[in-house]
């Protein structure tokens, strides 16, 4: 006995707040097998938009209240929306294309509308959003199968160096040593190309709660301490207490540890400052170093993808890359000065 499968058909939001052209958007497009959705203005279509996202957005340029540029600005600034193709209606020509694709769009489609053009830019358009879930879908395959035989050896080789196999020697137990940091190097790495990858196909989903800044500045502190006490560096502590933020605790926790981290790294004698101060619209962080400092020609360059400092010490050029996104998604800024041999101050400001 056989069974068939029931194909799950593409969503598609039309949002015009002209009842003829809905109607027309619905024919053309239920003809196509699209189940199809309609709104007949852009404050509904948002709110459509976060209770249940589609597949495909149809969204008309002049509509009153909101219209399609500004609909489809928030729709792109909403990070835990996944990434929607939206085909932009116009009646106008160039300018409002080129206001259009400034704003997020996707493709462009002009009044009067032609069915067989809508069907064919619709079909293009679900054309792209598979490839770009499939891409997503591989690179978390492939970060989790690479992860988990790595945290598998991992395991091992820490049940190797309590002996539980039986006796080492003294040699072997640092040849594992060495194994076991390499293989946490290659974990971090993988984790911060997925968190890169989230924030760039806008998957990323934060949790925006109020809590104690200058407690999670603590936190960091006691945590990255010993790193500094192996080189009898100072760490300097200046914080404002009770100093509440909306934000993600997480994510801000992962910003601070890369900085203080590459503070202490990059440092060999001297200290590690941070201070924690407000002002009337920002809190802002300082974490201040009297390391090898970067150069002024590489600078501009250093919160870029993959860009990678020419000292021994730098990393695959993730680290600084990811906390820029994590503090633009914060509305703040991230600055960085610094002098070769004299050190490096990154300041984040962050909005109260």
């Amino acid at each position: 006995m056989s069974s068939a499968v029931a194909l799950k058909k593409d969503r598609i939001l039309a949002v015009d707040d002209t009842p003829d052209n809905l109607f027309l958007f619905k024919l053309a497009l239920e003809q196509e097998g699209y189940e199809v959705c309609l709104v007949d203005n852009g404050l509904k279509a948002l709110e459509t938009i976060k209770q249940s996202p589609p597949d495909l957005i149809l969204l008309d340029v002049m509509m009153p209240g909101i219209d399609g540029y500004e609909v489809t600005k928030q729709i792109r600034q909403d990070r835990n929306l996944p990434f929607i193709p939206i085909l932009l209606i116009s009646a106008y020509q160039e300018t409002s294309v080129i206001q259009g694709l400034d704003a997020g769009a996707d493709e462009f489609i002009r009044k009067p509308i032609q069915i067989d053009e809508l069907q064919a830019r619709v079909r293009s358009l679900l054309r792209l959003k598979q490839t770009i879930d499939q891409r997503e879908n591989f690179v978390s395959c492939l970060t989790h199968d690479l992860r988990t035989p790595l945290v598998a050896a991992n395991r091992m080789l820490s049940l190797m160096q309590q002996e539980v196999f039986g006796t080492i020697t003294n040699e072997m137990k640092e040849a594992i040593a060495n194994i076991n940091n390499s293989n946490e190097n290659l974990l971090k790495m993988l984790n911060t190309l997925l968190e890169v990858y989230h924030y760039e196909v806008g998957r990323k989903i934060l949790s925006f709660i109020e809590f104690d800044l200058s407690e999670l500045v603590e936190e960091v502190v006691v945590e990255l301490k010993p790193l500094a006490a192996e080189k009898n560096l100072e760490i300097k502590l200046e914080i404002l207490p009770n100093t509440s933020i909306k934000g993600d605790r997480l994510e801000l926790r992962r910003v601070l540890s890369n900085l203080i981290g590459n503070a202490i790294k990059f440092t060999d004698r001297g200290y590690v400052a941070i201070a924690l101060q407000t002002t009337d619209k920002n809190v802002v962080i300082k974490i201040e170093d009297t390391g090898i400092g970067i150069p002024k020609s590489e600078q501009k360059a250093i919160f870029q993808r993959f860009q990678q400092g020419n000292h021994r010490r730098s990393g695959k050029g993730l680290g600084l890359y990811l906390c820029e996104q994590i503090i633009n998604t914060h509305e703040g800024t991230i600055e960085v000065e610094s002098e070769v041999d004299k050190g490096t101050t990154f300041t984040i400001k962050l909005p109260l």
